[in-house]
């Protein structure tokens, strides 16, 4: 399991909300708790899609 460069986690925002994420190490996905999308990491690189994303909750993202 990798883990993710602080400094590209500092600049990587949410693509549909435009707000920061927040790294899961376990999961190797950055989620937007504010859309409740999960955005996956493959091998090391953030997949930065709306439609990749997985859904957390029952939200919509905008």
């Amino acid at each position: 399991m990798s883990t993710l460069d602080p400094w590209l986690l500092e600049r990587l925002v949410c693509p549909a909300t435009r707000t920061p994420l927040r790294y899961d190490e376990a999961a190797q996905e950055l989620v937007s708790d504010a859309a409740g999308l999960a955005y996956p990491i493959k091998d090391g690189v953030p997949v930065m899609l709306v439609e990749e994303a997985r859904r957390i909750d029952g939200r919509v993202a905008d």
